[in-house]
């Protein structure tokens, strides 16, 4: 275990954001190397009810980090796993592991990721609800998980939509263990819109040569969405997240125009 590195930086979320892009596009640089699979899901605990990966302890952990074995190796490490942003118990337990850690959060507009999120949940068959009824009944049906702490439940994990856009109270709870300094928040239109400009934000905030061009930007894992969403449905969503996304522009300074 000694010679398995930890990760130099991970990218915390959102789900359905561009996370699995970004991986891929910073797995092209030379001077990182990603983890032997893109979602390790340790500081969760996994997305198994009953089998609980943080519990496995540091040397599951490691194992999936390359070994380095002297400090003249400028190479850095990394992870992706979405879901990391959205657990309450990520924070801290990143925290007592890996102090130092460098975090990036790539957020998308929240009313576009619940939208991706329903229709993720439908095309697996785990939502039988109306996409209107799921977003109504998502507080009821995550309250008594939430009170329980029961946050590895199908449930919590599956029909969060709304939830996981509320980024202000999520980036709130890292900054409770890390300085700002050490979490970089991108806009994942941004990422997709001017990939270039955005990686070279990446790569100086990592410590690594920014002037590296990655040549295969082809998008990761987009999903298609060919259903007419109802004008409600957004109208609902617009005034749902308006005050939690002002809350977000105000703790990050950056007004992403949602």
């Amino acid at each position: 275990m000694r010679y398995r590195t930890l990760p130099d930086f991970i990218i915390i979320g959102a789900q359905k954001s561009g996370t699995s892009s970004l991986y891929s596009y910073l797995s092209q640089h030379p001077q990182l190397v990603p983890s032997f699979k893109k979602e390790l899901h340790f500081f969760d605990g996994g997305l198994h009810p009953d089998v609980d990966n943080f519990e496995k302890g540091e040397a599951w952990y490691r194992a999936h980090f390359f070994q380095k074995r002297n400090t003249s190796d400028n190479r850095k490490a990394f992870e992706a796993t979405p879901s990391y942003i959205f657990n309450p118990l990520a924070p801290q337990r990143i925290s007592e592991l890996i102090p130092e850690v460098k975090l990036i959060a790539v957020l998308r507009n929240p009313r576009e990721r619940a939208i991706s999120h329903y229709f993720h949940e439908t095309r697996r068959d785990r939502e039988p609800l109306p996409i209107m009824e799921a977003f109504q009944a998502e507080e009821e049906r995550l309250r008594p998980l939430i009170a329980k702490q029961d946050y590895k439940n199908e449930i919590f994990i599956h029909k969060s939509y709304k939830s996981r856009g509320l980024y202000h109270k999520q980036i709130k709870r890292y900054l409770d263990y890390f300085p700002m300094s050490n979490i970089l928040v991108i806009n994942s239109e941004t990422l997709f819109q001017q990939p270039d400009d955005t990686l070279r934000r990446v790569f100086q905030f990592i410590g690594v040569d920014a002037g590296f061009t990655v040549k295969n930007l082809k998008p990761s894992n987009m999903g298609t969405n060919k259903a007419k969403i109802d004008p409600d449905v957004y109208e609902y969503l617009e005034d749902y997240f308006r005050p939690h996304d002002e809350e977000l522009y105000e703790l990050i300074g950056q007004n992403f125009g949602w």
